[in-house]
């Protein structure tokens, strides 16, 4: 009998009881709502680099367009012309882009417009998170004259 009762002991000891299991849960429960933020933060900021990163290789392209051709696309022919030849456009070597043209990181167009308001080049312009026009943080507008 003296087995018996300890193999009895060693089954009630190698279980895991409902409070331990509470304990485990509210640890990874308060884990998720401190990490969790901050994962989200970081995806938002990794789109808004995205998108100054495409912006920056459009302005290129639109550099080696306009040292063939003489001239930045028209807001009409935009960035598409970096793909494709407009029409009565001389010396155009492309396509300036390896790929097609890429929609922003939020998945709408990427908005262009020569001549411009704000200097001589082009302007390019990533509406943000919210898709509307001004905006702060995550929702500020991503464009090209501006370094941010």
């Amino acid at each position: 009998m003296t087995g018996d009762k300890r193999a009895s002991r060693r089954r009630r000891q190698a279980g895991i009881t409902l409070i331990e299991m509470l304990v485990v849960m509210t640890i990874i429960a308060l884990f998720a709502a401190l990490v969790a933020p901050r994962m989200l933060s970081k995806s938002d900021t990794a789109r808004v680099t995205a998108a100054r990163t495409q912006i920056n290789n459009f302005m290129t392209a639109l550099g080696a367009y306009k040292l063939d051709t003489g001239v930045f696309p028209s807001t009409e022919q935009g960035l598409q012309a970096l793909r494709e030849k407009p029409q009565n456009v001389n010396n155009w070597q492309g396509p300036y882009l390896p790929q097609e043209i890429p929609v922003d990181p939020w998945g709408r167009p990427y908005t262009y417009k020569y001549p411009s308001e704000h200097g001589d080049e082009p302007e390019i312009i990533s509406l943000g998170a919210d898709g509307q026009a001004g905006g702060e943080k995550f929702n500020a507008d991503v464009v090209s004259w501006k370094s941010q």
